[in-house]
Parts: C-alpha cells; sequence; structure tokens
C-alpha cells in the first residue's frame, strides 16, 4: 500500500505531537501519478468552530511521486483536528490506525491536533521519577493496638484478614472496619520505598471522615485521628524529604460526607451544618433545591454524599484561598494535589486550585483522575480543558493501564501500539511526562488478578471473596505482572506502584483490592525488578523527558524507541511463545518468549 501521510513519521508531520500555541508545524503528502492530477488541501477545524482549507505547496516529484507540504501555524489555544482532500475524484485522506493514511470518499476520520499554552511547564523533579499509592488505612499500623476514636469504628487485629463486605439488615460493615494503618506506619517504611526507587507517594485521602476510605471528608483541615495529627504529617513529610521522597494528597472536592461538620446530617458535629440550620456558614455550598433539608443533590444519588457548589464563592475561598484547605496542606510539608473525580469539577475552579498549589512553587504536582483520553473528554456537554496549560499537570493514565493488559492477554502488539501512541500524540509533553502511569489502583481490580485470575465479568462481592488465582497460573501471573511493569516504566509519564502490587497481593474490586499490606509475603521476585527498572529511568534521560516512536508492533512483538537528550533506548517486549531475534542499534538483539529486553546507547555514538 502507498504511503501517503503519516502522523506518527517526522517526514510526514512534524514536530510530533500536540504544539504550544504559535508553533509552525510541517504537513507533507507523498502522492503517486497514479492518483492522477491532484491539488491537496489541508482541511482544519477548530473544535466546534471555524473550517478552514489551506491549499498545500507543491514540492515537485521524484522516482513517480509527487510531494506536497504545508507549515501550519496557529496561534490560539485548543483542538484541531485535520484532514486531506485530494481534490481528485472526491478522494479524501483519512485517519488510520498508527497515524497512516487511508483514501476515502466518505467522511474522513480526522487527525487531532492539541495547541496548548506556551508557558506550560510541570514538575521537572517527577520525571524519571517512580510513584508508590498507598491506601492510609491498609499500608502499615506504625502505633500498635490504637483505641478507635470513634464508636462506630471496627477494629481488625488480625491484619490478614479480608476486609468486610457483607450486609445486614442495618447495611453491613463495608467501608466500617479499620486495620488501623497509620502515618507513622508510613515513616517507618519509608526506608523499604527509597530502596525501591519511588520518589513520590500518592495518598488516598488522610482527612478526617467515617469511613475507611475517607472519600466522605469530615473536616478538610484534619487529618483523621486513627492517621495521626496534623504535626504527625508534618514530621511525616519532613522524614520523606530527606530522603528525597515528596507526598501528595487526595483532594475530595466535588462532595463531602453527610456526616462532617460542613453538612451534619448525622449530629455528629454538634447543632449546626448545613442541613440543620438554614444560616449555617456552610449552608450556600450544598444545593437543596426547593425541599430543604431533605432535597439536596448528592454524588451518583448516595445520600450519604452531598455534593458542593463549586462555584460557591466561600466554597471556593475555603478551598483555595489563603488559609485554606490547599494552603493549609501545603504549608504542612505537601508536594501536590491528585482530584478526586476531576471530570465533575468545572474547569474554572480547577484553574483556581491550580493557582492554590502553585503558590507554592511551580514545582508543586496539580493530578486530576480521568479515565479516557482526557484531551478529548466530554463532561456536562463542555469540552475539557485539563491539559491545555491552565488546569491540570497530568491526569491518571488509564488508557496505558488497559492498553497493557490487552496486550499481555491477546498479544496484538498492533491494538497496544495505537493505544498508547494515540496519547501519545495528543498530550502535551509537559503533562505526557508526568502522567501517573499505573496497573493497579483503589478502583480496579490488582493488575495479577485481572492478568491471571478467573474474569470478573458481572460477578457480584459473594464471588469475588476469597478467590485467588489457582496455583497453576501463579508463576505465569507473576510473569506477566513483570512484564506490565517493565513496559509501565519503560514509557513516558511516571509509574506508580499500587501499595502491594511489589509482592504480588490478589483481589478484585472495592473492597478485595483494598487489603492490608501482605508484609509476610515471601513473593521476592517482583521487588528486584523493579528495583533495577528504577535506577535505569534515573540513569538513563531517554526516560525522563525523551520522545516515544514506534518501531515496530507485530504479533506478539513491540518494540519502542525512546530519544533523551544524551541517550537513545531501544525497548523490545515479546508477548508470545517463540524466541525473536529484532535489529536494535544495528545489531541482533535476541528476547525471550514472554520477555523483554532494553538496550540504552549515548547519542554520540549513534
Amino acid at each position: 500500500m502507498d504511503r501517503l501521510f503519516n502522523s506518527f513519521l517526522d517526514a510526514y508531520k512534524s514536530p510530533f505531537g500536540a504544539v504550544p500555541a504559535g508553533t509552525p508545524v510541517r504537513l507533507s503528502l507523498t502522492i503517486p501519478e497514479s492518483y492522477g492530477f491532484v491539488e491537496p488541501r489541508v482541511v482544519v477545524a477548530r473544535d466546534r468552530g471555524e473550517t478552514t482549507e489551506y491549499r498545500m505547496e507543491y514540492r515537485g516529484v521524484e522516482n513517480g511521486i509527487h510531494q506536497f507540504s504545508y507549515t501550519l501555524t496557529l496561534p490560539r489555544v485548543g483542538l484541531y483536528f485535520y484532514h486531506f482532500d485530494l481534490y481528485s475524484d472526491f478522494r479524501k485522506l483519512s485517519r488510520g490506525a498508527l497515524g497512516e493514511a487511508l483514501v476515502t470518499r466518505d467522511r474522513p476520520v480526522p487527525w487531532q491536533l492539541t495547541v496548548y499554552e506556551p508557558g506550560f511547564t510541570t514538575p521537572d523533579w517527577l520525571k524519571g521519577g517512580v510513584l508508590y499509592q498507598i491506601f492510609p488505612d491498609r499500608f502499615c499500623e506504625g502505633v500498635k493496638d490504637k483505641p478507635m476514636p470513634f464508636a462506630d469504628r471496627i477494629y481488625r487485629e488480625n491484619k490478614h484478614g479480608e476486609p468486610y463486605f457483607w450486609p445486614t439488615e442495618t447495611g453491613g460493615y463495608l467501608n466500617a472496619d479499620y486495620f488501623g494503618g497509620d502515618f507513622e506506619g508510613i515513616r517507618q517504611k519509608l526506608p523499604y520505598l527509597k530502596d525501591m526507587g519511588v520518589s513520590c507517594i500518592y495518598l488516598n485521602p488522610i482527612f478526617e471522615a467515617h469511613a475507611n476510605h475517607r472519600y466522605n471528608t469530615a473536616d478538610y483541615l484534619n487529618a483523621d485521628p486513627l492517621l495521626g495529627t496534623n504535626e504527625e504529617f508534618v514530621t511525616l513529610c519532613a522524614e520523606a524529604k530527606k530522603l528525597g521522597i515528596r507526598i501528595i494528597l487526595d483532594g475530595v472536592f466535588s462532595h463531602t460526607g453527610s456526616d462532617s461538620r460542613y453538612f451534619n446530617k448525622e449530629g455528629r458535629y454538634g447543632i449546626g451544618g448545613a442541613y440543620h440550620d438554614p444560616n449555617s456558614p456552610y449552608r450556600s455550598w450544598y444545593d437543596f433545591g426547593r425541599q430543604y433539608p431533605s432535597g439536596y443533590r448528592c454524588w451518583w444519588g448516595f445520600d450519604t454524599l452531598p455534593e458542593v457548589n463549586e462555584f460557591d464563592p466561600a466554597y471556593q475561598e475555603f478551598i483555595c484561598g489563603t488559609g485554606g484547605v490547599i494552603d493549609t496542606w501545603m504549608r504542612r510539608g505537601a508536594s501536590g494535589f491528585r482530584l478526586d473525580v476531576a471530570d465533575e469539577l468545572p474547569d474554572s475552579f480547577i484553574e483556581k486550585i491550580r493557582l492554590a498549589v502553585k503558590a507554592h512553587g511551580q514545582d508543586s504536582y496539580l493530578l486530576g483522575e480521568v479515565w479516557e483520553d482526557a484531551s478529548t473528554k466530554e463532561a456536562y456537554g463542555q469540552r475539557r480543558t485539563y491539559l491545555l496549560g491552565r488546569g491540570l499537570d497530568a491526569v491518571m493514565n488509564y488508557p496505558f493501564k488497559n492498553a497493557i493488559l490487552d496486550y499481555l492477554r491477546t498479544g496484538s502488539a498492533h491494538n497496544a501500539a495505537e493505544q498508547i501512541m494515540s496519547i501519545c500524540e495528543h498530550y502535551p509533553a509537559p503533562a505526557l511526562n508526568v502522567l501517573m502511569n499505573f496497573m493497579s489502583t483503589h478502583d480496579t481490580e490488582r493488575a495479577i488478578t485481572a492478568l491471571a485470575g478467573d474474569p470478573l465479568g458481572q460477578h457480584d462481592r459473594y464471588w469475588q471473596s476469597g478467590r485467588r488465582i489457582p496455583p497453576q497460573r501463579y508463576d505465569r501471573g507473576v510473569k506477566l505482572l513483570i512484564l506490565a511493569y517493565a513496559l509501565l516504566y519503560m514509557l513516558p509519564g511516571v509509574p506508580c506502584i499500587y501499595y502491594g502490587d511489589e509482592v504480588a497481593m490478589q483481589g478484585y474490586k472495592d473492597p478485595f483490592n483494598r487489603a492490608y499490606f501482605d508484609w509476610d509475603s515471601q513473593e521476592k521476585r517482583i521487588r528486584p525488578v523493579l528495583r533495577n527498572l528504577a535506577r535505569m529511568r534515573r540513569d538513563c534521560d531517554a526516560f525522563t523527558d525523551g520522545t516515544l516512536e514506534l518501531v515496530k508492533a507485530q504479533g506478539g512483538l513491540l518494540h519502542l524507541r525512546r530519544r533523551g537528550r544524551t541517550q537513545t533506548a531501544e525497548i523490545i517486549f515479546n508477548c508470545s511463545n517463540a524466541l525473536i531475534a529484532e535489529q536494535a542499534f544495528g545489531k541482533a538483539a535476541e528476547v525471550n518468549p514472554w520477555g523483554f529486553t532494553v538496550l540504552v546507547e549515548d547519542n554520540e555514538d549513534l
């Protein structure tokens, strides 16, 4: 098939991917003489705006191939979509797989060009590093046998017990059982994390709340007493910083708990609160409609999670103002925030949050929970502007996770390459280089379970409870898990280990993916690999902010190239049962079945 255009290749589009506003982008076509006389145009549509055609300049003919080019400069930030009209026999060029052009007479699928703020920067300290996600109640109990700070909490002395999940006539014990993980336990394990190359810890919510997940905030300005005091959090951040580890927090700003000092439906916090007092200072935070107090708007229909009005000036000041939530915790030592359900926060509110976070230094980090391609995400009828330079630094990278899991389960390198390269093409480089790349989280199945366990399907919690990977599949599961993390460490962005993945902890969805860390585990095969991969990321600048090129995606073979300022890495994965030999740096490199190899050379030697 004739190659007419490919957005992944520098010969056809330069530079690759998203660009700062005002950057010249060269687009080139190569059209065989057999197509007849053509006068191609590039057709550019601003997202939900005007469409403009530009006639391409003829560059001559070589070996029967006519060459055309046009340099496009877009001064306005936003999304643009382009295709090519050959102006011959109604033919157009449409985006196919892996950036390749396909000829069509139908409505073409356009290529995307993201144009972002020229001044967009993200924290350099995170690039080349490693994240580690901790669900605080389940990591490590540093202060043993603590009394429960509230009478309605259930203490789990047996750390090997499965999290409670079953219902009763009163609602059951889901999210009411506590294993006692705390700040002191994290502090004690800092050397353990340092040994794995961790440079940043992401903590699920730590604010006072009345569920073990703490996404139902009760007091934004104080740590949950079971975790420790505010002063102990300050100590944790200071001790971590000495080891070169920073800490970011989970900001749950789209809703509070009904059992909170702000809403106080349950009356735990005295007689005040928006639910009981129409004159409460927090009344304007919530939308009650005409049926006060019972008709309030709540998150996904859960009446224990009343939604806030993020446009309310009083609420915005409380979160973003001097002495507010972000300012308070950044002063206590946090280095940034992850925004829960970022697609439910207005862009204008996210921009205010960014200003509050960056007031503590441009190297502070703002991450958002987005499950799709964040560059094209729509929510509430609007295209979101997360990654254009005024909002988030980066997002949680679910597309990479899904691509890797699918690749390891199906052996299709082509499909994985399409998903990975599309994200790289759409995201601004500053965001791409600090994406949170992960294989497991508190919201998903653990990676080894997803790779080697029985398929979850629509099975309920009773089916999930106690279910383990069959012994005959466990070793293969560990091998696949190592492969998954190896690829994760090699891609643009920052790999994140979900606590316990390094000892192959298993579990389906909430709450089984949130068990207490198995400190007695005898699984020793994964941590050394993660340690070596972290060292490679630190030592090779190709993995800090180097470009990504697709060399080959064929069958189970995935060959990638990362180019840094001083070094280049060739990365070859083999998800097949056959030994393969692939050329890298002009030499044959053998890759074992279900294995990988990474070769690095200095650019001056290439």
